[in-house]
């Protein structure tokens, strides 16, 4: 189905294009929320003498969407859940428990525009986008953990493992990088200077040879005088 897009669709074609979309896309999203238009010679019409009218209003929209992108710039909402000691939570966060920690943060969003490809299951810091127009995102941090305490201290850089012991995480993660940077090392190590290297091995095989090959004739001389 063609449509004509009443405003940017990511993937899909800037305000005024035409694009071709599946008919479910269409009708279910596309149509219904007013973001495009079905395309035909009466909506082409409409379109251009909208259009002046559509492109103000999305700066309107756009200029709005920055500044709040401004307030919410390295946001991060906490949200307590339970957890196993192996950190995966006894259910998951979606994008609405997002939505809600964002509204309480002082910023009220829709959770149709937090992007999050799958639901949050495990203790952490997440990073999350949020879309607040076509032309205007931005990233916030979901700090999930059991207790308010413990993601004071995920906010710090810590955590407490198995042992009950308090972890310095960027320290851990330099050392498993170092670790890591060690292995790559060794299997790509250069190899000992002094150990001998094939073309060597080939020549001092070659040079046996022909000592051995100059010996034979010594001997020969010797045996025919």
């Amino acid at each position: 189905m063609e449509v004509i897009l009443l405003e940017r669709i990511e993937k899909l074609g800037q305000m005024g294009d035409v694009v071709t979309v599946k008919p479910g896309y269409a009708r279910n999203y596309l149509l219904p929320r007013k973001k495009a238009l079905r395309a035909s010679e009466a909506s082409r019409a409409v379109f251009q003498e909208q259009r002046a009218q559509l492109e103000a209003e999305n700066i309107k929209q756009r200029t709005e969407a920055e500044r709040l992108a401004g307030d919410m710039n390295d946001m991060t909402i906490i949200i307590v859940r339970q957890a196993s000691d192996s950190d995966q939570l006894y259910g998951s966060v979606t994008t609405r428990d997002i939505s809600t920690g964002i509204t309480e943060a002082g910023v009220t969003v829709d959770r149709r525009q937090i992007k999050l490809p799958r639901p949050i299951k495990t203790v952490g810091m997440h990073p999350i986008r949020v879309d607040l127009h076509p032309e205007v995102s931005v990233e916030i941090t979901a700090n999930v953990a059991r207790s308010t305490e413990e993601a004071e201290m995920q906010a710090r850089g810590e955590r407490i493992n198995r042992d009950g012991d308090v972890v310095d995480t960027a320290a851990e993660e330099a050392a498993e990088a170092a670790l890591e940077a060690e292995a790559v090392f060794e299997e790509g190590a250069i190899p000992d200077a002094d150990a001998p290297t094939a073309d060597g091995v080939e020549a001092a095989t070659e040079e046996a040879g022909t000592d051995d090959a100059a010996t034979e004739d010594g001997d020969a001389d010797k045996t025919a005088g």
